[in-house]
């Protein structure tokens, strides 16, 4: 017995007569066999070519969800959003030095840093120093913000505060006077 070898046309009809080709069917359970095996195999691609048939089956890797936790921190946040973590806030000694000019006891508080300048925590707090208030050593008054970086800038000395020459959120240069302090 000689079989005769077709090709489908387009037409879904087998080339040279009129009788429809015998389509290449998979069954559901076979569907889920074949994605099992991908699953366990660890392949993200296969490709099966029969004569009736041609599957090309993928899958994208698994994604891995990577936890990480921000510090807690009380510093301003500049408008941005909400998806950006607060950066860590660390704490940086001032320069001061007397003024020559000044006959009285007082000395400046001067930016150690190139930053934005911000009097409080955040908008909503009060500020950490203003005219009038006792500072002592160590005390934060005012925080530097560079590079994402919220600085606490501390007073190296008591005394009390007679000026502030910087206004809120706005930029500093290094070695910039923000406060000018009488001393105790």
């Amino acid at each position: 017995m000689a079989t005769k070898k077709t090709t489908a046309g387009a037409n879904g009809k087998n080339a040279g007569n009129n009788e429809p080709t015998k389509k290449a069917e998979m069954k559901t359970s076979e569907i889920r066999d074949l994605i099992d095996f991908i699953a366990q195999s660890g392949l993200n691609e296969v490709d099966i070519e029969t004569k009736e048939l041609k599957l090309h089956v993928k899958r994208e890797p698994d994604q891995k969800v990577i936890k990480s936790s921000a510090p807690v921190i009380a510093a301003p946040v500049s408008v941005a959003p909400a998806a950006v973590t607060a950066p860590a806030v660390t704490q940086t000694p001032v320069k001061t030095e007397k003024p020559a000019a000044s006959g009285k006891n007082t000395v400046e508080i001067k930016s150690p840093m190139i930053g934005t300048f911000y009097r409080s925590a955040n908008p909503d707090s009060p500020a950490f120093a203003s005219v009038g208030d006792k500072i002592s050593k160590g005390q934060t008054v005012c925080i530097i913000e560079a590079m994402k970086l919220f600085n606490e800038i501390e007073s190296e000395f008591s005394g009390t505060v007679t000026k502030v020459l910087v206004e809120n959120a706005t930029p500093v240069e290094y070695d910039q006077v923000l406060f000018v302090v009488e001393l105790d």
